[in-house]
């Protein structure tokens, strides 16, 4: 079995899976009230340059300002670092499909024999063109960059950039070399691409293609620029559905379903005009049972937001996010081998390692992460884990550093966060304890009641109604701000929905009756 995308979407929100071999190692959400900004470009205003830090905070129209480093002022790359510190591209190399645009900002400069000082390039009250690097994570606001970047199929186009490079996950050198002279001779002055692992291959024409449309969209951009005031929105990224056609959707995919018509039509139109030979691979779900019920999603989502994941052998590993780090624990639980301690501890430790490299990559967990394994007495057992989970990594897209274990089982390592985990999108602070755990959010249950209507209405055809018993707070946003979608699932039913409140339940407690 080969990889799949699965799309679920409505008009309140796009559910997406990414399957490896029929398990869920990636999942996005996005939802039009609160769509993810990486990659938008903003024409801002300096609001304030803070010499001490060698940054600006700067209004780019937002509740929050933006961040703005001194190192992501485009004036002092140093370019014959720039591949290296980029890691080839983000999302071939060292990302997701939310983190592709900015691959500028993960570069840090080279130390110049005259540093340029922030306060030499930036004013306040100044008008500035720049790009979101980073998604706004907690209580932070987006970190931004002036090295804009243009991602392509085949290409990332830098328009301020003279450099050309190649994604090192492209490793033959006579093909990296081809590709190079290729595109030199594309090559606008004073511009710059990185051709991606896609781009592997390819022929001229392919990248020209690529190329022009770049080029056209940056001149777009300059345009609506120098017509507009600051602060305020220049160019908008792709939405959720066409960045994973754009990044995700290679020749290893197998196929991708979608289960709505009206995306299912925008999706093919948009693979004939980029990518025709991927038409194929295109599906409509049109079963009666919700799609990710078919395929499993749904279970395997819950169980990525459970602190406890048992293991297969009887132990488990438990999971706990701060803002600062991910603790993760290794327990033999009901594991308790049959004769030899060390070989039952190093078992459950191997066998651990899969799941946390699993539940890493499904619930994004970046940042520092510190794995606690059960004490193992021996050396050669500490070598045989520590190389297991450099193993298990190198299949995550998202760039890790790890360090050796310690004497006391501990190996700290670090991994690329460009958004907010799982955890985070889809539960809120919790009510009932002043914020020291966390339930489910509003939203979120209030379309869970809504795709359990669906499912009760496969399972009893030829009921004339369903019943939705929840909390107050869940019934008034069914009532209110998706009472429109809520109408329109009745016509589409063909049957009465009636919502009950029940100020007794907990707010992720609810019943669907028909």
């Amino acid at each position: 079995m080969g990889n799949e995308i699965v799309i679920n979407t409505n008009s309140l929100e796009t559910r997406l899976a990414l399957l490896e071999n029929g398990a869920l190692t990636e999942f996005y959400i996005e939802r039009d009230r609160d769509r993810g900004i990486m990659g938008n470009v903003y024409k801002g205003r300096v609001l304030k340059v803070l010499p001490g830090m060698q940054a600006a905070f700067v209004d780019i129209g937002m509740e929050k300002a933006g961040f703005l480093y001194v190192s992501d002022v485009d004036f002092a790359y140093n370019l014959e670092e720039y591949e290296e510190l980029t890691a080839g591209e983000s999302v071939e190399e060292g990302g997701d499909v939310d983190n592709l645009a900015l691959l500028s900002s993960q570069a840090k400069p080279k130390p110049l024999s005259h540093p340029i000082l922030i306060e030499e390039v930036l004013q306040k009250g100044q008008e500035v063109l720049v790009q979101i690097s980073k998604e706004p994570i907690g209580g932070k606001g987006p970190r931004l960059t002036s090295y804009i970047t243009l991602p392509g199929r085949y290409l990332v186009f830098m328009p301020t950039i003279e450099h050309i490079g190649v994604s090192r996950r492209i490793e033959n050198e006579a093909e990296r070399r081809r590709l190079r002279e290729l595109i030199r001779s594309l090559k606008e002055p004073d511009a710059g691409y990185i051709i991606r692992t896609a781009g592997e291959g390819q022929d001229i024409e392919e990248f020209r293609q690529d190329a022009n449309f770049l080029n056209k969209l940056w001149q777009d951009i300059q345009e609506k620029s120098q017509r507009s005031t600051a602060p305020c929105l220049i160019h908008k990224d792709l939405n959720l559905i066409f960045r994973t056609i754009r990044d995700l959707f290679t020749g290893n995919v197998e196929r991708l379903v979608i289960d709505s018509p009206p995306e299912y039509y925008n999706c093919i139109e948009f693979v004939r005009n980029y990518l025709p030979h991927l038409e194929a691979k295109i599906e409509l779900y049109t079963e009666k049972e919700p799609l990710f019920h078919a395929y499993g999603i749904e279970l395997e989502i819950s169980r990525a937001l459970g602190r406890k994941v048992w293991l297969k052998s009887g132990g488990y590993i438990v999971i706990e996010q701060t803002e600062a780090l991910c603790a993760i624990d290794v327990n033999t639980g009901r594991f308790v081998g049959e004769h030899n301690p060390e070989e039952t501890i190093l078992k459950t430790n191997l066998e651990a390692i899969k799941e946390i490299v699993y539940q890493i990559r499904l619930r994004n967990i970046g940042g520092i992460i510190i794995i606690d394994f059960i004490d193992m007495a021996r050396e050669e057992s500490r070598e045989k884990v520590f190389h297991a989970l450099q193993t298990a990594l190198k299949k995550d897209r998202a760039r890790t550093n790890i360090l050796k274990m310690s004497e006391l089982g501990l190996v700290e390592m670090t991994r690329q966060r460009v958004r907010e985990s799982l955890d985070n999108i889809v539960c809120q602070p919790c009510p009932y304890c002043e914020g020291r755990g966390r339930i489910k959010s509003a939203i979120s249950l209030c379309h869970e009641v809504l795709r359990e209507i669906q499912r009760a209405d496969s399972s009893a055809p030829f009921e004339k109604r369903i019943i939705a018993v929840v909390h107050p707070e869940i019934a008034e946003l069914m009532m209110g701000e998706e009472s429109s979608y809520l109408d329109q699932l009745e016509k589409d039913l063909k049957k009465k929905i009636i919502v009950k409140v029940n100020p007794e339940l907990h707010q992720e407690q609810f019943e669907v009756i028909v």
